[in-house]
C-alpha cells in the first residue's frame, strides 16, 4: 500500500516509522516546492503533485494550512482521507466553529470580525475578556490578541486592521475568554465503516502558546465519556476516517472544545509509549481500510516538547521507559525539534521520574515543567 502525505514534517516522519512493519510505504509532498521526498531522508524522488496522485494509493495529510488548488486536485483524485471538507474546518476558524454548532458540541461564545463594526458588535455582544484568533493560518499561539480592558480597544483593534488589510481572505474569529482550569485533548480514529476508538483524555501544558507537555493517566469516567461523546458527534459529521484531535477546556467538570485538528497530533505522540497501537499506526489504519489498533492506555505516560534546541544531555537516557524522538531539523528559535516520551508503572512512579529528567533537562530551554510535576 502506498500513503501520500501532504506535507513532508515530522508528522509525515512518524507515520512513515509507523507504516513500515505494516508494509504501508510512505511518500510526502511539500506543497511548497511542489516535490516529492521521502519523509526520514528528504530525498527527493520526483515532482509535481499529479506524478504523487498517480503513485498513491491513499493520499492524507499532516498539517490543514493547505493551498486549496492542492486540496481540490487530492479530492477529485477520490483518494483523499479524511477528505477537503475536514482539513478545511482545520484550517478555517470560520468553518470550524460552524461545524462545531452543526454538530451540537460546545465551545465558547464568538462573532466573526471583518470589520470595526464587527470588532465593536462582538464587544458589545460578547464583553469582555476576549480573545481574538485569525480564520486562517493561526496556530501555535500565532495570530491571536487578547482584550481585557475598553480602554485598549482602539490599540488592538489597529493592530488587527493591519493584519486583515494584508489578506482579502482573511477574518477575525472573536471568542469569550473561558476561565478554565485545564486544557485536555482527545485523540481517536474514525474507520470508514463508522468504528470509533479513542485514546485517554490528555492533559496538556502550554508555555507562549505552544504545546510543552502532554500527561496522558487514567482520568475520570464521567469526563471521558464527555468527550468521547463530543469526539464521536465531530468525526460522524464531517464522515470523517482518520485520527483525529479535539482540544478542550475544562470548566468546573464540564467541556468546551477549543479547536480541532483533523489530522495526528502533539498531543497525541505519547501513544508511541503509552498505547499498543500508536496515534501514527492508527491513522494509517484507518485510512487504508485496516481495522483499527487498541487506543487504552497501557502505562501513565507523558510527552515533552524540544522546542529551538539540536541537543540534550545524553545522561536522560539513563532514565526508564525514555525515548527520545528526533526530527532531524535545522535548528531555529521555538522550533519543534523533537520530544520526549516517559512512561512509568503509576503515577507516583511516573512523577519520580519525570523529577529526575527535570533535573538533566535546562530549565531555560524547558521552562515550567514543575508546573505539570505539580499535577501528576
Amino acid at each position: 500500500m502506498n500513503v501520500l502525505v501532504l506535507g513532508a514534517g515530522q508528522l509525515a516522519r512518524m507515520m512513515a516509522l509507523a507504516g513500515a512493519p505494516l508494509n504501508i510505504n510512505i511518500s510526502a509532498y511539500d506543497v511548497n516546492t511542489d516535490t516529492i521526498v521521502h519523509p526520514l531522508t528528504q530525498a527527493q524522488l520526483g515532482s509535481g503533485l499529479a506524478q504523487a496522485l498517480a503513485a498513491a494509493d491513499v493520499v492524507t495529510a499532516e498539517f490543514e494550512h493547505i493551498p486549496l488548488p492542492v486540496l481540490e486536485q487530492c479530492q477529485q483524485s477520490g483518494k483523499f482521507l479524511p477528505g477537503a471538507e475536514a482539513i478545511k474546518a482545520g484550517g478555517d476558524r470560520r468553518l470550524e466553529k460552524a461545524l462545531l454548532q452543526s454538530a451540537g458540541v460546545a465551545s465558547a461564545a464568538y462573532r466573526i470580525i471583518n470589520s470595526e463594526t464587527d470588532f465593536n458588535t462582538a464587544i458589545a455582544e460578547l464583553g469582555l475578556p476576549l480573545v481574538f484568533k485569525s480564520a486562517l493560518a493561526g496556530y501555535d499561539g500565532k495570530g491571536q490578541w487578547r482584550l481585557k480592558s475598553a480602554d485598549d480597544a482602539k490599540a488592538v483593534w489597529q493592530q488587527m486592521a493591519a493584519f486583515l488589510a494584508t489578506d482579502s481572505k482573511q477574518a477575525i474569529v472573536a471568542e469569550q475568554f473561558i476561565r478554565f482550569e485545564r486544557e485536555v485533548s482527545l485523540v481517536g480514529a474514525r474507520s470508514s465503516n463508522g468504528e470509533v476508538k479513542v485514546y485517554p483524555l490528555t492533559e496538556n501544558h502550554h508555555v507562549n502558546g505552544v504545546l510543552s507537555v502532554s500527561l496522558a493517566r487514567p482520568v475520570t469516567q464521567a469526563l471521558q465519556l464527555q468527550a468521547e461523546k463530543m469526539f464521536t458527534a465531530v468525526a460522524n459529521s464531517l464522515n470523517y476516517v482518520g485520527v483525529l484531535a479535539i482540544e478542550y477546556f475544562e470548566v468546573q467538570g464540564t467541556l468546551l472544545v477549543n479547536e480541532i485538528a483533523p489530522r495526528v497530533h502533539n498531543s497525541g505522540h505519547w501513544t508511541q509509549q503509552g498505547a499498543d497501537c500508536c496515534q501514527f499506526a492508527n491513522h494509517l489504519r484507518a485510512v487504508c481500510g485496516l481495522p483499527l489498533g487498541s487506543t487504552a492506555l497501557v502505562r501513565p505516560t507523558l510527552m515533552v516538547n524540544i522546542l529551538g534546541e539540536d541537543a540534550i544531555p545524553a545522561s536522560i537516557l539513563t532514565l526508564p521507559a525514555l525515548g527520545l524522538h528526533w526530527y532531524g531539523k535545522t535548528k531555529r528559535a521555538g522550533r519543534k525539534m523533537g520530544h520526549i516520551n516517559l512512561s512509568a508503572n503509576s503515577s507516583a512512579e511516573l512523577k519520580a521520574v519525570f523529577a529526575k529528567l527535570i533535573d538533566q533537562l535546562p530549565a531555560t530551554a524547558f521552562p515550567e515543567l514543575e508546573q505539570m510535576l505539580e499535577r501528576i
